[in-house]
């Protein structure tokens, strides 16, 4: 998930907003009003597992159950954060929950792996271990209790230009930024990050069928793409751009390849299906 899904909307809370839900989960209870605390500043030192649930699914309050009793098991290697979806709506949609329960692992305050549905033990613990281990050693958060490192104000300027939903705002920022500090690799993400966004938001599912009715159409295809990777579809939006890169030349094929490669640039290169993707590219193009 990391890199197509934007959680800086839950820093935060809106006016009232309350720590939790209660009911399911003891002091593993997280709502709006401390999201960013104790799951995105928390990420940055161990990895948080959020589970979304509801009182009226019994399934999913076993689930929280079971993620308590690990937790506790983990030796401090992983928290916990359980979330009532139904009183917590934009932390659902921010996460773009589908089906509850819904359990997403979060590190460094970026989304980085998820599974919907009622799980047995065996399969969750090994999925806690994939998690554990997919960030050892990389997680380089303050310690408890050492002071947090104050933030950059022109990053700040640039979030609070996003609440207040001025996107050119926040893209002259982030601009200006790197116009200043050319390898500042933050800026440089935050900025791809709010280029797509920017593009990709506002489209239908009509684009799609356009797309497909039109294989040779580059921009056509693009604007499918963009829509399938906002909606969690990476690989179909890669393969499309592939199958463009096919059936175009020249300017058209340097559109499409142009435009795949912005898209890697959203996700880890080490992600497999980004490898894959790649691989696919070089093919077409050689």
């Amino acid at each position: 998930m990391s890199g197509a899904v934007d959680l800086s909307s839950l820093k935060q809370p809106p006016a009232g907003a309350s720590g939790g839900g209660g009911g399911a989960a003891g002091d593993y209870t997280v709502g709006e009003a401390d999201f960013e605390t104790r799951v995105l500043r928390r990420s940055t030192q161990v990895p948080v597992v959020v589970v979304l649930y509801s009182q009226r699914s019994p399934g999913s309050v076993e689930l929280v159950r079971l993620f308590e009793k690990l937790v506790a098991e983990s030796g401090g290697s992983w928290d916990l954060a359980a979330v009532e979806a139904e009183a917590n709506m934009r932390i659902a949609q921010a996460l773009r929950v589908q089906g509850i329960p819904t359990v997403v692992a979060i590190a460094a305050g970026q989304p980085l792996a998820d599974f919907e549905g009622v799980q047995p033990e065996p399969q969750v613990r090994q999925w806690l271990t994939a998690v554990v281990d997919a960030v050892a050693g990389k997680l380089e958060g303050a310690e408890p209790g050492e002071p947090e490192p104050a933030e950059d104000p022109r990053f700040v300027a640039a979030e609070e230009a996003l609440e207040r939903g001025d996107l050119a705002g926040a893209e002259a920022v982030y601009e200006a930024i790197i116009a200043a500090e050319p390898e500042n690799d933050e800026a440089k993400g935050a900025l791809r990050q709010l280029r797509f966004l920017g593009r990709a938001q506002g489209l239908s599912p009509e684009v799609v069928a356009t797309a497909d009715a039109n294989p040779a159409d580059v921009q056509a295809a693009v604007r499918a793409a963009d829509f399938e990777l906002f909606n969690q579809q990476p690989e179909a939006a890669f393969e499309r751009l592939i199958r463009t890169v096919k059936v175009t030349a020249g300017d058209d094929r340097t559109a499409a390849r142009t435009r795949l490669l912005e898209l890697f640039e959203l996700f880890d290169q080490a992600e497999p299906f980004v490898v894959a993707a790649r691989r696919k590219l070089a093919a077409a193009l050689y």
